[in-house]
């Protein structure tokens, strides 16, 4: 065994999200929710739904209480939601957008880990800027890796409306890198349903569009709901359903009963002044006859109460055809608090809840829907989601990382976050009582993490014995090497080497021959490595690169240039970037001559030599490698031209500046350098680093360390059953 580990399979999981955005308000996004919450209950035992902002949660929002009402859901109701609007917009105004973004995906995380599939229902344009709320809600998806189900807002628009604003809309979140599953035009005018479908299949998309009709009763509230957001109390007929019935018109009752009685609708809701007598007992009367529409409800407005004859007139009937409100405000207002009163579906709302069902299944072709939903996936990985998952991986096996530069404030901060996150158990180089004065200095907290001074540790006298052992070929003797392990670096490797740690990073105070040397000398490469090399994660918007070698060796030989791409390789799949590598130069194909890029051919060519399991190219130019169109012409029918994740420079030089470039000008975070080929795991700072790069590199140390511990765990199991 020469302990790589082979290239992932392609993946090709099954998709387990996707994310409802509506582009605009008053979509009818509820409806278009609780079909696919439908068709997703029919076909799995346990579904997430999960809501990234609510509008309060005190009442309950309302397509939380419907979904939970109606369906068995994943995890407990307050995992269902990330914040409320209020919160959101706090921490928009404050700058804090990172920390909203990692709390929706820490929540998001949290249920998914508890169901097969989560429907993520996005927001709502009830608080977040209009104008903000589309980007918002794309970002969003991105961050949690959704495919996007997209519903336009067709009311009151013609065909030719409807495919522009369709356009825009895929354009849009194509544009925010958004992978989409498909778009729902929905409360379409019925007399316009066929013309607008027709219109949209017209138009060559790949994803289908499909065009849902309005239906009145579903955007009018009910009497319960009318009588709650009034204020109302309700005087007589209060039964379920009459109060669960729709309320379709508002008929002000402020002439004689005659002219009153002319205006009567089905559902119509009656307001009248509370001593209107004669209005409310026609009214009433008018339920009871079969000559007359069947209004909803009457409201007494005024506060007036009814006489107490007419109660004794009323309650000698056997029931109460419709429900008798009152409120204190008078007609005028009342009628414009009433038109205020939201529709929402609510899981008591069968007959809605069954229309609102039936027009989805009607018009909504749910066996291509399924299919998709079940086919696609997000191949969107942003730098949030990368750095998530790093942390989460790491704290899930805790490993013990030696920090060496205790002297420099950035690394006592980080060191603070890694210990209260979990990341890592810690220990700090450097003087304890230096160490605490300046950490109390800074109001940084390093309880739980261990200080060493290799001045006075007593294995100090260890380590230098060992270390004089491994160089005794090259003259070092044990006072020399006792001398040396004064050195945080070589004393820090020592640990690693010996056990005492799982990992090492260093490198915000020290150059990187300082930080690596040591390694080199003691910790030496990998069984059927020849060499030690690096990558960076380069973190763009939509996506994971990963770029070697950019930080250690200057002029790689073909050979080493081999090494170096499957060290990649290894180190992109273990990291969840599958890997295609480019091999890079400055002509494509058979194009170029010269040296350079005959060392290139034949890296390539040892390659696929090596391990043929690998996907690679070259050589290549870079945008041969990153663009589909430009990769089609150039390398036609390549696996990798347009489609690379693993970028192989030529030389340090090449690979420096433009992991540089790349940072600057495209907004990338680089991630590493990432050390690749040691026998343990030891990593490089750069001496610009922020904290997060820390952490993060820390993260990575400790998911490398966890990955040496299986592999020896499965030598040692294969060793112990004779293979």
């Amino acid at each position: 065994m020469d302990g790589r580990t082979a290239a992932p399979e392609e993946p090709h999981s099954v998709a387990n999200n996707l994310y409802i955005a509506s582009l605009e308000p008053a979509s009818g996004k509820s409806v278009i929710a609780l079909g696919v919450m439908e068709l997703l209950s029919r076909r799995l035992d346990r579904v997430g739904y999960f809501r990234p902002v609510v509008p309060s949660t005190d009442p309950v929002d309302s397509r939380l209480a419907l979904m939970d009402g109606r369906y068995e859901l994943a995890g407990e109701p307050e995992e269902r939601y990330a914040f409320t609007v209020d919160e959101v917009e706090r921490l928009l105004a404050q700058g804090r957008t990172d920390e909203l973004f990692k709390g929706v995906l820490e929540a998001y995380r949290a249920l998914a880990d508890k169901a097969p599939f989560v429907l993520c229902d996005g927001t709502d344009y009830t608080g977040v800027s209009t104008a903000l709320e589309f980007e918002f809600n794309a970002k969003l998806a991105n961050h949690l890796g959704a495919p996007v189900l997209a519903i336009v807002n067709g009311r009151s628009r013609t065909a030719h409306d409807v495919v522009e604003a369709t356009h825009v809309a895929r354009e849009s979140l194509t544009a925010e890198g958004c992978t989409l599953l498909a778009t729902v035009v929905n409360r379409v005018d019925p007399d316009d349903l066929d013309t607008i479908q027709e219109a949209a299949d017209a138009v060559s998309h790949d994803d289908p569009i499909w065009v849902v009709p309005e239906v009145p009763t579903l955007s009018m509230p009910t009497v319960r709901e009318v009588a709650t957001g009034i204020g109302a109390k309700v005087l007589l007929g209060d039964t379920d359903a009459a109060m669960d019935r729709v309320a379709s018109k508002i008929t002000i009752a402020a002439m004689t009963l005659p002219h009153v009685l002319d205006r009567l609708v089905d559902g119509a809701i009656v307001l009248t002044p509370g001593d209107r007598a004669d209005v409310l007992l026609g009214v009433i009367g008018s339920r009871m006859a079969t000559t007359f529409p069947n209004v909803a409800a009457v409201v007494l407005t005024g506060g007036y109460q009814p006489e107490d004859s007419l109660v004794r007139l009323l309650d000698g009937f056997s029931s109460i055809p419709c429900p008798v409100l009152s409120v204190d405000d008078d007609t005028y207002g009342t009628a414009t608090d009433v038109n205020a009163v939201p529709a929402v579906l609510r899981p008591r709302q069968t007959r809605k809840i069954a229309t609102a069902l039936d027009t989805f299944e009607a018009h909504v072709d749910i066996d291509v829907l399924a299919n998709r939903i079940e086919v696609t996936r997000s191949t969107v990985v942003t730098p949030l989601m990368f750095e998530f998952d790093i942390i989460e991986r790491a704290r899930q096996d805790r490993r013990h990382i030696v920090l060496p530069e205790s002297s420099d404030d950035r690394i006592l901060r980080a060191a603070e976050i890694l210990q209260r996150r979990g990341v890592a158990t810690l220990t700090l180089l450097g003087n304890p009582k230096v160490v605490e004065t300046r950490a109390a200095t800074l109001g940084v907290d390093l309880t739980g993490i261990d200080v060493i001074d290799p001045a006075t540790s007593p294995l100090r006298k260890v380590f230098a014995d060992r270390y004089a052992e491994l160089r005794a070929h090259k003259g070092a003797t044990p006072d020399l090497a006792f001398e040396m392990l004064l050195d945080v670096s070589y004393f820090g490797t020592m640990m690693v080497l010996l056990g005492h740690a799982d990992g090492m990073v260093s490198g915000a105070a020290h150059t990187t021959q300082h930080t690596v040397r040591p390694s080199l000398e003691v910790v030496r490469t990998k069984p059927g490595v020849a060499i030690v090399s690096s990558v960076f994660f380069m973190l763009l918007p939509d996506r994971v690169l990963v770029y070697g070698d950019c930080a250690i060796n200057p002029n790689p030989d073909a050979s080493q240039l081999a090494d170096i791409a499957i060290s990649s390789a290894e180190t992109a799949a273990a990291f969840g970037v599958y890997p295609r590598i480019a091999m890079l130069s400055y002509s494509t194909g058979e194009s170029g001559q010269g040296t350079d890029v005959k060392a290139v051919r034949e890296a390539t060519e040892l390659v696929r030599q090596r391990r043929p399991d690998l996907q690679v190219e070259g050589p290549m130019q870079y945008d041969a490698a990153v663009d589909v169109g430009v990769g089609e012409k150039k390398l036609p029918g390549s696996q990798v031209a347009g489609n690379a994740t693993v970028f192989i420079f030529p030389d340090l030089n090449t690979g420096n500046n433009t992991y540089k470039a790349v940072q600057r000008s495209a907004g990338a975070v680089a991630v590493g350098p990432v050390l690749q080929g040691l026998n343990k795991p030891v990593n490089d700072l750069s001496r610009g680093c922020t904290i997060p790069d820390i952490v993060n590199t820390v993260a990575i140390t400790a998911i490398q360390a966890q990955q040496e511990a299986a592999a020896a765990a499965r030598t040692q199991q294969e060793q112990g059953a004779g293979v």
